[in-house]
């Protein structure tokens, strides 16, 4: 969702190559580009420290100032560097107010399962449409005493209104366990108690 926070002082580039991204992150910057409906794409810098703390958030919309002029980009793709997971560049794209986009949106659990059991989550992200200035940052899944083999789909996901899920209905996002460990566990004790009933009752007679 685009806020106060998102407000960014974009600055025309003019210089390009790897020479000039790096003079240009030398000076706390990001080399950027804009593209997207049908417009020349915009070479241009952003503040690293702002924007490094916006890409906090999954799928941040920026509010661009560039020279005066507003402009809206949905953040499409970030370049790290591997090993200083620096940011080395930044793909935008032009989005409108009102404007529906796609997305992925991180699925966050909360909630503890059932005593004994463990909420195993299959899917990190489901794929949904929403307004471009009001993207969900993620979905919450309660699991609260959810008890073994409880199941989740993506259609169970609570959605934002505003948000229609793009994934299929009955994509399996989660499911209530038992530990393999804690079940063997269990069966070892079930046995033994077996026995020993066996052997009481051999002795019994």
């Amino acid at each position: 969702m685009a806020d106060e926070s998102n407000k960014v002082a974009a600055e025309l580039r003019t210089s390009f190559g790897k020479g000039a991204a790096r003079k240009i992150r030398a000076v706390g910057k990001i080399p950027a580009v804009i593209y997207g409906h049908g417009t020349d794409p915009q070479h241009v810098t952003l503040p690293a420290h702002q924007v490094g703390l916006i890409l906090r958030k999954a799928n941040a919309v920026l509010e661009l100032d560039i020279e005066g002029q507003s402009q809206l980009a949905l953040v499409k793709d970030v370049q790290k560097d591997p090993v200083l997971q620096i940011i080395e560049h930044l793909d935008l794209i032009v989005v409108r107010r009102g404007e529906k986009v796609h997305v992925e949106v991180p699925v966050h659990v909360e909630g503890e399962s059932f005593s004994g059991t463990i909420a195993v989550l299959e899917v990190n992200t489901v794929r949904l449409e929403a307004e471009a200035t009001h993207i969900p940052e993620r979905i919450v899944l309660d699991v609260e005493g959810a008890e073994e083999g409880t199941q989740f789909h993506a259609k169970d996901l609570p959605l934002p209104s505003g948000s229609t899920l793009l994934d299929e209905p009955d994509l399996l996002i989660l499911n209530v366990l038992v530990p393999a460990a804690a079940r063997a566990d269990e069966e070892a004790e079930e046995e033994a108690a077996e026995t020993t009933e066996a052997a009481a009752a051999e002795a019994a007679e």
